[in-house]
């Protein structure tokens, strides 16, 4: 694949490329917005003076309170590894739609008793209603990719997960500066801490509406033995019509893989006895692993604290800083989405991703180390301070365009449709699950290895470059039904190629045939117009 060049497993008609399926896509995407927002607005929320007094911060002693915020950013990932378990039931039984659909039930619940929490004695509520709104994202984040990879064209399926990134970012940038917003222009009071809870409520309610109107996935429907609908859905997707060649070869591989493997509630687990799909799990578990070792979510939600570690003191200052970094990650998604993402294969962003960022964060650590900023007292940071300030902000380049929406879309690549139910509930899991290990002891790092957090992760990320070089096969362009086979392919970087090769061949053989049959039946018109001629 040439980079910068957008490659399709076959001619594809440009109505395939449409309007719909970018609006179901950023129907979607809301889900993921609301996700960012949950995932940004705690750590400076925390910050607000208002919120500090509110639940009696000043009472704890420093390991007693960065416990106390562990708890609270934690227990959203704790609620979410549950709810991206239990997601697999309700996709295999409800669909993809109705499972998006229900989801937003428990976020908004979780919200609202949110809002309900008053003096110290509402740190009860504010756990809890964190723990449901958790629940809600776990099922989210189960679900959503995986319908829009199965919506999805293959040469586009990357810039439509991307747009579901898109959401998830600028949901992390409303977080980050709706604080500095009211910590600026409102007293500090209950009404400045309580707007940024109250926020959430309104990507879910678009959510809940908007997702009553997209089509449910027609591979879901085929699997339940719902062709007329499925035929329906994916026609009004791809803009064509029910005779039309695409249509017809799409719903003939789709037919292909259902046979080879029917699907039913305990078929996944049956099939894990199978080697290439026991792998396929350790794969997505792994590279959610390695995209927490990147340090991105010590940072999602402790950003104040972190920025405090390299020279940044002071309420304001800290919030504005979170906020800039916000911006940073959201116009490095849009880039990726809109031009990388279906351009450079996937394992080449993912690796140079992890070692751009690994070399930012080493000199981010050897300033630390040299400086221990956190030691000094003056709010002006040093010309080294600052160097390390712009390496910090430049380190979330590269994480945007590689590892933060690529492990999402891999793993909503690469499983057979019989599997892909649990598949993606089994990566969602594993990204929450080490969501909370790191938020859960990030205050604790940070306050005791210094310099070393920041070697930490960055001594994980070169692990990541081989990783991804030896054993991780490039997915991209490859249709969802023919995914199977790179996993068979030897050594792993070739797999690409040769699959896309295969495809093509067999897409051609299949269209000949589709024409050879035209021909027979036009020539059979004929002759019967000449016999009653």
């Amino acid at each position: 694949m040439a980079i910068f060049a957008i490659t399709e497993d076959r001619p594809t008609p440009k109505a395939v490329y449409n309007w719909r399926i970018m609006a179901c896509a950023f129907i979607a995407s809301f889900s993921a917005l609301a996700i960012g927002y949950d995932s940004a607005f705690i750590s400076t929320t925390m910050a607000l003076a208002s919120f500090q007094k509110e639940f009696n911060f000043a009472s704890y002693s420093p390991s007693g309170l960065s416990t106390l915020e562990a708890n609270i950013v934690s227990v959203y990932q704790a609620g979410a590894f549950f709810g991206a378990l239990g997601a697999y039931a309700s996709n295999h039984f409800l669909g993809r739609k109705k499972t998006l659909y229900v989801a937003t039930v428990p976020f908004i619940i979780g919200a609202a008793i949110n809002c309900g929490a008053h003096g110290p004695g509402g740190l009860g509520l504010i756990i809890g209603g964190r723990v449901l709104t958790g629940f809600g994202v776990g099922v989210c984040s189960s679900v959503a990719p995986i319908y829009l990879s199965e919506i999805s064209p293959p040469a586009i399926r990357g810039r439509l997960i991307g747009t579901w990134e898109i959401g998830w970012q600028v949901g992390g940038l409303v977080g980050y500066w709706i604080n500095y917003g009211v910590d600026q222009n409102l007293p500090s009071n209950h009404k400045q801490w309580l707007i940024a809870f109250a926020v959430q409520l309104v990507p879910l309610g678009i959510l809940f509406i908007g997702s009553i109107f997209v089509p449910e996935s027609p591979r879901w429907l085929l699997a339940n033995r719902q062709r007329d609908l499925a035929i329906k859905s994916l026609c009004w997707l791809r803009n064509l019509e029910q005779t039309d060649t695409y249509i017809i070869e799409e719903v003939s591989d789709i037919d292909a893989e259902i046979e080879r493997c029917p699907s039913s509630f305990t078929q996944p687990f049956r099939a894990l006895r199978q080697r290439s799909i026991q792998w396929r799990f350790v794969l997505g578990s792994l590279l959610f692993v390695l995209q927490n070792c990147s340090g991105i979510n010590a940072i999602n939600y402790y950003a104040p604290v972190i920025l405090k570690s390299i020279g940044i003191d002071g309420t304001s200052t800290a919030l504005l800083a979170t906020g800039i970094f916000g911006v940073v990650k959201t116009v490095g998604v849009l880039v990726y989405a809109a031009f990388v993402v279906d351009r450079v294969q996937r394992r080449t962003l993912l690796m140079c991703g992890a070692a751009c960022c690994s070399v930012c964060m080493w000199i981010i650590g050897a300033y630390v180390k040299i400086a221990d900023p956190s030691s000094k007292t003056s709010s002006t940071p040093t010309g080294g301070g600052i160097a390390a300030i712009f390496f910090f902000f430049l380190w979330v380049v590269p994480y945007e365009l590689s590892w933060s929406a690529t492990p999402w879309l891999i793993n909503a690549e690469m499983f057979p449709l019989h599997v892909r139910g649990l598949g993606q509930a089994s990566a969602a899991a594993s990204n929450w699950f080490w969501n909370f290990i790191v938020t859960r002891f990030t205050p604790q790092m940070v306050l005791s290895m210094k310099y070393g957090f920041f070697f930490f992760f960055a001594a994980l990320l070169i692990i990541a470059i081989i990783f991804v070089y030896f054993f991780l096969p490039e997915t991209s362009a490859v249709p969802l039904e023919s995914v199977d086979r790179l996993f068979s392919v030897h050594p792993v970087r070739k797999a690409n190629a040769v699959v896309l090769d295969e495809v093509r061949r067999e897409h051609e053989g299949l269209r000949s045939r589709i024409t050879g049959e035209c021909d027979k039946v036009m020539q059979s018109a004929d002759v019967q117009l000449e016999d009653a001629k």
